[in-house]
């Protein structure tokens, strides 16, 4: 029993670290909207910049006031970020606030390497709180009561702020209803940069006062933003109160779950967060979203389907990639067989987005489970590569009819956010599944037939895959299934009038999705010959999400030239620099900015506007006389 109490004190003083990085975030998104990826970045930079100023101040004042500096400094980089990056896209869907800030993550990462370097540091000691007191028996940190402490004194510091000063009210206001606080001549801009600079403050000293627990590294941000992220969902986004009660739950799960449940320790506090957004899907203390954002892939200018000429160009396109093994060596045709992997997998996330008007934080999920499934038909049945190919994509399918089943439910940053909780839960399942999945030490030996082992076999084996693939995806698109996605898409409330069912329809999408995800993720494992967890992680989602974004979301098949961009130019930087992160975080961030349709979207609203002959100036190619007008 006096262990146990301890274990729960232990669980409490975390609780406190989590619920100041939580509360921040669950501010901003209450006012801003905005899902900020990037505030695991300023939790790590709070502690990088914590320890730089403890180990040069000493004392009890010199430690104490370089902690709430460090939280101080990064607020004003926060607010920076803020007026330069984000008040240009408050508009935006969440999709894209999510990529610019996790351009920002990705540039931080690497920025943090460059200034402290690659080493773990150890700050030191909290001045008066270094020793510990014996409680039932047991000894338990002076500075663990300490973060017990702080955590309601900090909570209720919040409730003061919000509830009786003329800021807080005008805050609250605006998570209400941020159009008419914006009606009585409030400035948005400046509240807006100001409750962000308080979520960013937060943060940062979250992470500050982490440096007498543990070592500081530049693995922190992601490893904390994906708890921050469950404890806001689970007590409500937009509620300080709910991130508190979250943080105790999301806590106290970890600190008993490798007790008493070893075996998924990891997998219960998304099983926590999947369960609260199936049975109250804006999180405990939260409440519904009023004005949903347009949905992802909504665009003004229909589609079509490619005329005569534009098959006839595609064909020659796919007619010069078949003919690169021909001219290219070993390594070129392998990364060409891996780009083409990923168009296949963009191309199935691309088609649920912007036919479904899904935007998944999650869909690595699929891809994992298809090389899972071709692995376990090779590993465990010995069979070929041919029949793992067929079947070892149902495992993904298996998976997107399961969650989507949930998923469908929600809408909006609710939808991402519980398909962000299933990926974890088979990621986490994948890594502590030992016996079966092997691990982090993976499933080894996963090699394709000896027709496809050479690189320009397999590389044929992924352009046919791929090709067939994108081609009956895009079929799909102008398919009546496909015109009913849309419409469901564009407005739920007139397409159920005519008999159509949304949940069903975008079930059936999701479906899709995953499956060609699966198969996209059996054919990687053969690739690489081997599967390994990380492949469901949140950085292979987040790839997708930016082939997608990079290519357009308002195309039919951008993600096709997205993928080909953004693989070719990861793969290349990688093998040119050592701050590849940080190019391609400043690369996310400047399409964000100057390209938000896209490179092939761009490439559409030119061509639309390039005037012609016959049509008027200005008016759009192949536009009637009403549309130009």
């Amino acid at each position: 029993m006096e262990f146990l109490l301890v274990q729960a004190l232990s669980g409490l003083a975390s609780a406190a670290s989590l619920f100041l990085v939580a509360s921040g975030l669950s501010i901003i998104f209450g006012v801003t909207r905005i899902v900020n990826f990037a505030h695991g970045a300023f939790y790590m930079l709070g502690a990088y910049v914590a320890y730089t100023l403890t180990t040069r101040f000493a004392g009890p004042l010199g430690f104490w006031g370089a902690i709430v500096a460090a939280a101080i400094i990064v607020a004003i980089l926060g607010a920076l970020m803020e007026m330069v990056l984000l008040r240009r896209i408050y508009q935006a869907p969440e999709l894209f606030q999510l990529l610019a800030t996790f351009g920002v993550t990705l540039m931080v990462q690497d920025l943090v390497v460059v200034i402290w370097g690659p080493e773990d540091l150890l700050g030191p000691r909290a001045p008066g709180f270094t020793g510990a007191i014996s409680l039932f028996g047991r000894m338990v940190p002076t500075y663990d009561l300490f973060m017990m402490t702080l955590g309601p004194v900090v909570l209720g510091i919040l409730w003061l702020l919000f509830h009786k000063t003329r800021w807080g009210v005008l805050v609250r206001a605006a998570t209400q209803d941020r159009e008419m606080v914006a009606a009585l001549g409030v400035n948005q801009k400046w509240l807006f940069t100001g409750v962000f600079a308080l979520g960013v403050f937060l943060a940062a000293l979250g992470g500050a006062l982490q440096i007498p627990r543990t070592t500081v590294t530049h693995a922190m941000d992601l490893s904390i933003i994906v708890e921050v992220f469950v404890v806001v969902v689970i007590g409500g986004l937009g509620s300080v109160t709910g991130a508190f009660v979250a943080a105790i739950i999301v806590a106290e799960l970890n600190a008993f779950g490798i007790l008493i449940l070893p075996q998924i320790s990891l997998i219960t506090v998304f099983l926590v967060m999947a369960v609260v957004l199936v049975v109250r899907p804006w999180g405990l203390f939260g409440k519904p979203e009023t004005a949903p954002r347009t949905a992802a892939g909504l665009t003004i200018r229909p589609w079509r389907p490619f005329t005569q000429m534009e098959r006839a160009g595609v064909a020659l396109v796919v007619v010069a990639v078949a003919a690169l093994p021909f001219f290219l060596g070993n390594y070129a045709l392998t990364v060409g067989a891996e780009i083409l992997i990923y168009v296949l997998f963009a191309a199935s996330l691309h088609f649920m987005m912007t036919v479904g008007g899904l935007a998944s934080f999650g869909h690595a999920a699929y891809f994992g489970l298809g090389a899972y499934g071709a692995a376990f038909l090779v590993k465990y049945m010995g069979a070929p590569m041919e029949a793992a190919l067929i079947v070892g994509p149902l495992l993904g399918l298996a998976g997107a009819v399961l969650f989507g089943w949930f998923c469908v439910r929600l809408s909006g940053v609710y939808f991402a956010m519980l398909t962000l909780a299933f990926a974890q839960i088979a990621w986490s399942i994948a890594f502590q599944w030992v016996d079966v999945t092997g691990g982090d030490n993976g499933l080894l030996g996963i090699w394709p037939a000896s027709w496809a082992s050479r690189p320009a076999g397999f590389f044929w084996l992924a352009l046919g895959i791929a090709v067939v693939g994108v081609a009956v995806l895009r079929m799909l698109v102008f398919s009546p299934f496909g015109y009913g996605l849309r419409a469901v898409r564009d407005s739920a409330l007139r397409s159920e009038a005519i008999g159509l069912n949304r949940q069903r329809m975008q079930w059936a999408a999701f479906i899709v999705a995953g499956t060609f995800a699966g198969l996209a993720g059996a054919l990687f494992a053969f690739l690489k010959g081997s599967v390994f967890p990380d492949y469901m992680a949140i950085p292979t989602s987040v790839d997708g999400l930016v082939m997608v974004l990079l290519g357009g979301v308002e195309t039919v098949s951008g993600a096709v030239v997205g993928a080909v961009l953004y693989k070719a130019l990861a793969i290349w930087l990688m093998s040119q620099t050592d701050l590849s992160k940080l190019v391609l975080g400043g690369v996310i961030v400047v399409i964000v900015l100057a390209f938000p349709k896209g490179v092939v979207g761009f490439i559409e609203d030119l061509r639309h506007r390039w005037p012609r002959k016959g049509n008027g100036a200005g008016a759009p190619v192949g536009a009637t006389k009403a549309e130009a007008a």
